[in-house]
């Protein structure tokens, strides 16, 4: 197989580079995230997709006003097990959370802001 013809090169560079020059987004290889038996992310084991120790910072950072328990129960919301559903639902109802808020029980009449 020619070198430039790999799934690296022909997908995951090129994807990583739109993130970063064109989204400004950051990304981290994190290909030895598990090199010594830790997380260097923080996740507790492989199958935690959210990153809560990022999550909750940010979501405090966007919605200041808001109680710490509210923060926790968006949290909870965003990375609840939607396992039961195909990845399309699950993903259309992720997406609806971020981009429309999530509901706040702890007394609170409004969304958290994304």
């Amino acid at each position: 197989m020619p070198d430039g013809y790999t799934e690296d090169h022909l997908i995951e560079q090129p994807a990583i580079q739109l993130m970063e020059h064109e989204l400004g987004w950051g990304t981290a290889d994190c290909f030895g995230e598990w090199v010594g038996g830790t997380s260097v992310l923080g996740r507790d084991g492989k199958r935690e997709v959210v990153l809560t120790g990022r999550l909750k910072p940010a979501l405090h950072r966007l919605n200041p006003d808001l109680p710490v328990e509210a923060i926790e129960g968006a949290v909870e919301e965003l990375s609840r097990d939607r396992t039961a559903l195909s990845l399309a639902e699950a993903n259309r109802e992720i997406d609806k959370l971020l981009k429309q808020g999530v509901k706040v029980r702890e007394g609170f009449d409004k969304n958290l802001r994304d």
